[in-house]
């Protein structure tokens, strides 16, 4: 964006909000002051009625803005994917349930609705990745209660460009199963480990591997373990070190940070790394 002009899309839609009364007078004349601040001059925020889209994220922070649905209507996630489509941004939306995404499948038929993990993505740019370019992701889960988690990590590192191994139902009341799984971890830049109950697998994975395992705590489990406070806090407290925890449910997240970090063990492979 220019020191002291906005974009022309984002005038034309400021204009056109403020002539169809979506947008108030001193709204408009709100954005536009915002739009013109020298000090936001580098960075492209797409103003619609009820959203700021930041659409620098990917060059500041790796990856693009992701929606959050939940809480947001079916027409607002619409919105949010039309302009994320007009800036060529591969769109990615976490917790749409099953009646949100009918209408925007129906709208975007590119678009990829997983109904266990709650995730829709309008994939653009996958056929200019080159293969492997953004490292490697493993999801391991404790059981198949916590698959829901489990597969929005995965369609979170998936999104990130990861090429994304998933190892399911190898939690620790079965202690051999995660040996005889290793193989097809032991070559990923960083794991994800879901796990409810007492929380114990991640530091278990931690025992076996060399790369960061990240424990995503879940809410599965009886009472005492409350709502996956005991899951959280027993990986907390993990005597394994390589292994890092994000919330409860949090699988978005430990999806996230292992693309992060499987994109930077890429770009090291590459000797791309700054």
């Amino acid at each position: 964006m220019a020191s002291s002009d906005l974009q022309n899309s984002d005038l034309k839609q400021l204009a056109e909000q403020l002539q169809s009364g979506q947008l108030t007078l001193d709204d408009f004349l709100a954005n536009l002051a915002v739009g013109t601040e020298s000090d936001h001059a580098d960075i492209a925020t797409a103003r619609m009625a009820n959203v700021s889209l930041d659409l620098d994220r990917a060059s500041r922070c790796g990856f693009p803005e992701v929606v959050y649905g939940e809480g947001k209507s079916a027409e607002t996630i619409a919105e949010i994917f039309d302009r994320m489509v007009a800036e060529g941004i591969d769109a990615f939306a976490t917790r749409v349930d099953v009646e949100k995404a009918k209408l925007l499948t129906a709208k975007f038929p590119a678009a990829r609705y997983n109904e266990v993990a709650r995730t829709l993505r309008l994939p653009l740019n996958e056929t200019v990745r080159p293969e492997n370019a953004f490292g490697r992701v493993a999801v391991v889960t404790a059981g198949t209660s916590d698959m829901p988690v489990a597969e929005e990590a995965r369609e979170t590192a998936a999104w990130t460009g990861a090429e994304v191994t998933l190892v399911q139902d190898v939690g620790v009341a079965g202690p051999h199963r995660l040996p005889e799984r290793l193989a097809e971890l032991r070559d990923a830049d960083a794991v994800v480990v879901v796990a409810g109950m007492e929380g114990a697998l991640p530091s278990v994975a931690g025992g076996y591997l060399a790369c960061p395992v990240i424990g995503v705590p879940t809410s599965v489990g009886y009472g005492a373990n409350l709502g996956g406070i005991s899951a959280l806090l027993s990986m907390l407290n993990s005597c394994a070190a390589n292994v890092a925890v994000v919330n409860i449910d949090a699988g978005f997240k430990g999806g996230y940070m292992a693309g992060l970090i499987a994109k930077q063990a890429a770009a090291g492979r590459a000797g791309k790394c700054d």
